[in-house]
């Protein structure tokens, strides 16, 4: 294809690799991070801006990365007649406003687990103990971006919910402003995702699978994400019965970009948990590298609104993310101790596969930047999940940071979730 000029516009720094990728395809791109503890990330990958509105005119793509009020900015430039790939302050309003997201998927016809919003910690003390069973207590806003805030009640009378709300009515009540209080629906967590070109879905769906928790095993604190292992499926029962619902109310809202459900499934049904209404992080890294078209074509054909052609690798990719000190936590003391320009090396040179998060490059050489402590994606492939898990963790024999850690089971959960799925017929 011709050569194009992409613009990212990222609130902390989270789509680097992707401006990193359509760089070595030997396209222009300029990235501009608002947050100044992120303002290195990528440094020395990407060609930086400190002013993304007056790049506008000079890209040919505009790229947003999160939602947080970038979905009103990416709307205004596509009704100024740009190319732009972001969401909407509708499709905003699905991931950050949890409630509003609930809303919408009933007002689609969509099952949803019973759920109360709450203000007040008394009031939603008051309801559990009037209510018993188990819930998961879920903030809304943007205290949602911080994990370990997230609390999976096991306790049949709720009395652990009940201690954690105690909890956070002391500590966090400045913090976390509207949350939720969710019944908790046993089964298999899943997700389904697809590409949105501002008039319908584009093929091959995505099937993923997260893994939250810091520990192998699912134990630990909760975590912006460990790794994930997927694979790209023509649309099934998951997908029609979910996301294909809410095609035409993205198309009023000329919606572009990336949108993903998680759901809960079981023999009774599916049961939606929450939407990224945007790229997932490390989501959209694994999907590229199971992409055969080249990213830059596919992004240049979506923002247009036209059908890209998206032609995938068969079989399945996991994605295993490295990481310091102190993530998942907000430790800045900690991160300038141990962890910033940490050196990241590799045995025997740097694989394709390997993707850049919070990673700068000063004079040839590899740093750990930013402020979170994550640093790379190694992503596997194979015609099985063991052998893309296999292949992803002898990728990451080959490299060293010091004091790095990462999951080792990403991609297990696969035999038993499998069984399920197709048991159960959602991957029909």
């Amino acid at each position: 294809m011709e050569k194009k000029k992409y613009l990212f516009v990222s609130i902390s720094g989270l789509i680097g690799d992707i401006a990193w990728q359509i760089v070595k395809e030997g396209h222009e791109a300029r990235y501009f991070i608002q947050s100044e503890k992120d303002k290195d990330i990528c440094d020395g990958f990407v060609p930086k801006t400190d002013d993304w509105e007056k790049d506008v005119d000079w890209a040919d793509v505009i790229i947003f990365d999160d939602t947080l009020g970038q979905g009103e900015k990416a709307q205004a430039l596509r009704l100024r007649g740009k190319a732009v790939i972001g969401g909407t302050p509708y499709t905003d309003n699905l991931e950050d406003d949890r409630s509003f997201g609930q809303r919408e998927l009933k007002k689609a016809g969509i099952p949803i687990i019973p759920y109360g919003e709450f203000d007040s910690f008394d009031r939603a003390i008051q309801y559990v103990q009037e209510n018993p069973g188990r819930y998961v207590l879920k903030p809304s806003g943007e205290a949602q971006n911080v994990k370990r805030h997230l609390f999976v009640g096991d306790e049949d009378d709720g009395a652990d919910v009940v201690r954690m709300l105690e909890a956070y009515k002391k500590a966090l009540s400045d913090e976390i402003k509207v949350f939720q209080l969710q019944k908790r629906i046993s089964g298999t967590e899943v997700a389904v995702g697809a590409f949105f070109n501002g008039h319908r879905f584009v093929y091959p769906i995505n099937i993923n699978f997260e893994h939250k928790r810091l520990f192998p095993g699912n134990i630990g604190p909760s975590t912006g994400e460990m790794g994930t292992s997927m694979f790209w499926s023509e649309p099934n029962r998951l997908f029609t019965q979910t996301l294909l619902k809410l095609e035409s109310r993205l198309a009023e809202e000329g919606f572009v970009g990336y949108i993903d459900l998680n759901c809960i499934v079981n023999s009774n049904g599916i049961y939606p948990l929450e939407f990224t209404s945007r790229f997932g992080y490390p989501t959209i890294f694994i999907q590229q590298e199971g992409m055969v078209t080249p990213i830059g074509q596919f992004f240049w054909d979506l923002a247009c609104g036209r059908d890209p052609k998206l032609k995938v690798k068969t079989g399945f990719q996991v994605g295993i993310r490295i990481v310091v000190s102190p993530y998942p936590f907000d430790d800045e003391n900690t991160f300038e101790a141990l962890s910033k320009n940490a050196v990241v090396s590799f045995k025997k040179g740097v694989p394709e596969e390997v993707h850049i998060e919070d990673v700068k490059l000063v004079h040839g050489q590899w740093l750990v930047a930013g402020n979170s402590g994550v640093v790379l994606v190694v992503v596997g492939l194979g015609q099985t999940m063991k052998q893309a898990q296999t292949q992803a963790y002898g990728r990451i024999k080959n490299i060293s940071i010091p004091n790095m850690y990462y999951r080792t089971d990403i991609g297990d959960r696969w035999v038993e979730d499998s069984d399920r799925l197709h048991i159960w017929g959602y991957l029909r």
